[in-house]
Order: structure tokens, then sequence, then C-alpha cells
């Protein structure tokens, strides 16, 4: 997401907190409960290039924002309750915690808070992550450009140069390159990245293993109060780049591991990046095929009654590093972003 788009976003936070639209709207824009995803939460660290950003909040703001639910009337709820809490009629909102990918500093970081708060959670494990390997190539990515002075690589049959000599050169280096690169096949996005990679001596396989918890942790949290563990595929796959066959793999082989490794039941699934360019009707359905009593997106919204139809496409709020601001989580949990953003709809499924 550019720049220019996260200030116009800042703006019209502070915009609708100034007229209070968020109050008076908040009827017509909030739904029966809403499902947050988190990815990162980790002390803050001062880096002049932080792409990634988007993607970690601090523990400070995971207190403030569950502080603030709670404020609001909303209930914490597992997601297992969720569909039980769409066809009632009368219950408080409902709010369902989602934490994505498997990330060790959610155990150091967030568990603590969520404790404290006696908040329910889920986290999505994608397998091959938990096993020490993968390919986080966003986080790729952000290293080799750290490293680099400049780029000139391949993609989508053009080639791309680009400056990276200081942060802002960087950072519009990584913009260009992310957007070119999600563009792609998934394979020719990560035999490009491992390019990048391999020139900035940047090893893959450490990333994961510094950033992702292994199985012997996952063990462990999978036996804490109120901890479900959901699955996100084998290897992160966007699915709707992949074939049906080989999506259904990423779907019942990462769970099958999970169930092998924790010896837990694998009710839920959360889709890798989430968006329409990820996720569709295809993908919903192979979900709803292998058996998952739900399935996440990251079409932004709030959930209504109308989703009980439709638990396979479910949407969620992102609770954004770049917005780590009360006006912004209360204009999130009012729901009025998302009356232009879905354009009067409260379903987004197609």
């Amino acid at each position: 997401m550019s720049s220019l788009r996260h200030r116009l976003f800042a703006a019209g936070f502070a915009a609708a907190s100034a007229v209070r639209a968020n109050e008076w709207l908040r009827p017509l824009a909030r739904g029966c409960g809403i499902i947050l995803t988190f990815h990162h939460v980790r002390p803050w660290r001062e880096r002049a290039f932080a792409p990634n950003r988007l993607l970690e909040i601090t523990p400070e703001f995971l207190d403030r924002t569950l502080t603030t639910l709670k404020e609001l009337g909303f209930e914490l709820i597992a997601l297992d309750d969720l569909p039980r809490r769409l066809s009632e009629k009368d219950a408080p909102p409902f709010a369902v915690l989602t934490f994505d990918d498997g990330y060790r500093d959610n155990l150091l970081y967030a568990m603590p808070v969520l404790r404290r708060h006696g908040a329910p959670w889920t986290m999505f494990v994608t397998a091959n992550y938990a096993d020490g390997a993968g390919r986080l190539w966003w986080c790729e990515l952000e290293e080799a450009l750290t490293r680099l002075k400049r780029v000139s690589i391949h993609v989508g049959g053009r080639r791309i140069e680009c400056p990276c000599a200081g942060p802002d050169e960087k950072a519009k280096a990584f913009e260009r390159l992310y957007w070119a690169l999600r563009a792609e096949p998934e394979d020719r996005l990560l035999a490009t990245v491992t390019l990048l990679a391999d020139e900035a001596k940047v090893d893959a396989a450490a990333l994961v293993r510094e950033l992702c918890l292994t199985w012997d942790e996952l063990k462990a949290l999978a036996r804490e109060p109120g901890v479900s563990i959901g699955a996100h595929t084998v290897t992160h796959a966007m699915l709707a780049k992949h074939s049906e066959d080989d999506a259904w793999r990423e779907m019942v082989e990462g769970r099958a591991a999970i169930a092998a490794q924790l010896k837990v039941e694998v009710r839920h699934f959360a889709f890798p990046v989430g968006d329409p360019t990820s996720a569709g009707p295809r993908d919903f359905a192979l979900a709803r095929k292998a058996g998952f009593t739900t399935a996440v997106t990251t079409r932004p919204g709030h959930v209504f009654p109308e989703h009980g139809a439709h638990l396979h496409a479910l949407p969620r709020i992102s609770v954004n590093g770049l917005f780590q601001s009360e006006e912004a989580l209360r204009g999130l949990l009012s729901g009025v972003p998302f009356l232009a953003w879905n354009r009067g709809r409260r379903l987004n499924v197609s």
C-alpha cells in the first residue's frame, strides 16, 4: 500500500473523528461483530526503512485495543462461538481475535496481554514455517533492499531498475517491486525474490527460524486456555493463483500437519494474503468441502447475520501498525470506513 494511500487513510480517520461520523453512522455501519487480524506484536523498534511496519503493533497498542473493545461493549469470544452468535438476536457485539502465520513474538509479547484480559484467540499456523522452512518473501524483500544500494531485475517481462541508497529510495523500490511481484504467478514471485536475496546474501531459512514458532513451541501454546490453532496452508500460498488440486492440497495437508504435530482438532482456516486476488469463490467452496467450520479472508468489513450463509468467506479487520491511534481504532470498530469500501454492501463474497 502506498504512502499516499496511508496518508489519505490517516486524513480520513481524523476527519471522521472531527465530525463525529463514527458515532452517528455507527448504527448503520456496525455489524453484529468483528474479526480482527494481527500479525506481529512486539516492542517498537526505530527503523528508517520498515516497509512491513503495517504488519506489527506494540504490546501496548494491543492492550489499548482490547480495553477499547470492552469500553465500546464488544464481547471477546472464541472463533468456535461465531456461527452461533450470528443467529442470536439481542446479544452484544462480539470481537474475535486472530493472529496469522505463527510468529514467535505472539507468544512472547501478545500472549501476556491476552491472558491479562482473559481473551480467547486463534493462531493460524503455516505448516512450513513451523518446520523452519518456507518463505517469508515480503521479509526477504525488505531485508534485501535494506542491504542493497541499487536494484536491477526483470519482473513481469520488464526490467525494473531502482536506486536504493537511502530510506526514501528503498521505500519507493519496495513499493514498486512488491506490487509488481504480487501480479506475478507465485513461482515467479519466489524465484525473483530468491535472486534479490542471493544478491544481498539474505538467508531466507534463517529469517523463518528467527521469526516463527517451532512445533515444540506451538505444542506448549496449544495447551494454553483460550487458545485455538487454525490452518494457514502448507506454504502460505495465495490459493487463487494455483490450480484447484494444488489449492486443495495446501488446505488439507496444512491442516493434517498441524493435527499430527499438535494433536488438536483444526476447525478453522485463514486464506493467506486473503484479498480477492488470493482467495475467491472457488477457494471458499474448497474450504467448505474440506470441512472447516469457518474460513476467514482479509476482505475488510464487519460481520453481519447474513454471513451465516457464507462462513467460509468471512471478512476481517486488520489492526494496522501504521495507524496505532485511538481515533483510527474507534473508526475501524465503528464500521464506518467499510460503508464506502464495500459500497454499502454487507456481503463481499464474489
